[in-house]
């Protein structure tokens, strides 16, 4: 007992004193504004990443995240706070790690946990001082304790003297103004009570909130359910909106209404698909995790149908806007305007404009994307397509045009005056009944 307090009060003592020195794995969307966060706080924080490229840029003061000022990166560079390698040695001169890495699916719609059994093994072949370790990544109800705990028991190391473990799922929502790393509510749970403990005085000297849960599975499981829940939910209208128009009726008319309620009901809009690391992916991971005990996740089944499928109502939409031109899909020219995944951020993954063109250049159609904060993306194949800036551009010469991002900078009244049809999957153009506009949920 002696070693196990021993142990947590140095750990503690040095969190308070912000001698500690930290460690972030993952250096993307949720890795790199929590690397900064720790580092303005005073900790000396370490980004771990295998991309080499970007830890030179890092080490260099630049930033890739918008959400992530350059300045804030190259004044902790400047203050010896923050610095990145992709050498997993320095683990050994850690006192705690956060794991922010990759959870895909694979193309069956499973779980590829390989990013966190390389980084279960990193950890474990490197760690050296008693590390706290703080995993972000989304993940199924079990992973760490089956992923890490168990693996590092085996390996002969001891909870509460050569290891601490704690599942703190991310809930980073890239371009919002108002919630970012610091303000949004962190959620943990512990493998044990004295690595709650430790996570919270580490994090709860950064954070704004901390909510500590009795265990990783539940801090694993409420991740799963927020995001399960925004998937049924975005589903549910998106299959209303198809109702809508089947029955002459406006979906957003109808939302609006309903949205009046001052409780019991909660406004979800209809889309292009659903994108980002989350949403798509997050129910999947739950789905599969019950199927291990028998029980089959309907919802999110059905959920995860619609909304994959919606890139193909897309092009539905834009062969009605082409017949009223008597043009077919094949040979028309069809500018995609909005390549990420949200509003006024540079994000791709799993964006539902990245289906919608692998559709379109299946069927033969001649397909440009354009998106103000998008360079380029990679198709199926790898290839890398790049993305063209819509200002100053003469949409004029594509046969339609397909909203599918609600960008703030773009020119949406030149594109209505130019173009010689616009698909409309965001409601750009709600108050306006031009017979070359075709909504999603209604109206033309």
């Amino acid at each position: 007992m002696e070693t196990l307090l021993g142990t947590k009060e140095q750990q503690l003592q040095k969190f308070k004193e912000r001698t500690a020195k930290i460690g972030v794995i993952g250096l993307g969307y949720v890795g790199l504004p929590l690397a900064i966060e720790l580092a303005d706080a005073g900790f000396e924080v370490v980004g771990i990443d295998i991309d080499e490229s970007k830890v030179a840029s890092l080490n260099e003061g630049k930033s890739h995240i918008l959400d992530v000022p350059e300045e804030r990166v190259a004044q902790a560079v400047k203050n010896h706070q923050f610095s990145a390698t992709n050498e997993f040695a320095i683990l050994g001169q850690l006192d705690a790690v956060s794991v922010c890495v990759p959870t895909p699916l694979n193309k069956n719609q499973e779980p590829d946990i390989s990013y966190m059994t390389f980084t279960a093994e990193k950890i474990l072949t490197h760690m050296k001082n008693p590390l706290l370790i703080l995993l972000e990544s989304t993940t199924y109800p079990g992973t760490t304790r089956e992923l890490f705990a168990n693996r590092f028991e085996a390996a002969g190391k001891r909870v509460n003297e050569d290891y601490f473990l704690c599942f703190s799922p991310e809930r980073v929502d890239p371009g919002n103004e108002h919630y970012q790393t610091k303000s949004i509510p962190k959620v943990i749970g512990g493998i044990t009570e004295e690595s709650s403990e430790l996570a919270e005085a580490l994090y709860g000297s950064v954070l704004d909130e901390i909510v500590l849960v009795s265990s990783p599975e539940t801090a694993e499981m409420s991740k799963l359910l927020e995001n399960t829940f925004r998937s049924v939910n975005i589903a549910f209208v998106n299959e209303m909106a198809l109702m809508c128009e089947r029955m002459g009726l406006d979906i957003w008319e109808t939302i609006d209404a309903a949205a009046t309620k001052p409780f019991g009901f909660m406004p979800f809009y209809p889309g292009p698909g659903v994108g980002g690391h989350c949403i798509p992916l997050d129910p999947m991971y739950l789905h599969w995790k019950g199927k291990q005990s028998k029980f089959f996740n309907k919802f999110i089944e059905t959920a995860q149908e619609i909304n994959m499928n919606m890139p193909y109502r897309v092009v539905d939409k834009i062969q009605d806007a082409l017949d009223e031109q008597m043009k077919s899909l094949r040979g028309a020219k069809v500018l995609l305007m909005g390549a990420a995944y949200k509003a006024d951020i540079n994000d791709v993954r799993e964006s539902p404009t990245l289906d919608v063109y692998e559709i379109l250049a299946e069927y033969g159609v001649d397909v440009v994307v354009a998106d103000p904060f998008v360079s380029s993306f990679r198709d199926n194949e790898g290839k890398m397509i790049s993305v063209m800036d819509p200002k100053n551009y003469d949409f004029s010469v594509y046969d339609c045009a397909v909203v599918l991002t609600k960008h703030s900078t773009v020119n949406y009244e030149k594109l209505l005056d130019e173009s010689n049809a616009i698909v409309d999957m965001r409601y750009i153009y709600r108050d306006n009944d031009s017979n070359k506009i075709f909504k999603i949920g209604g109206g033309k």
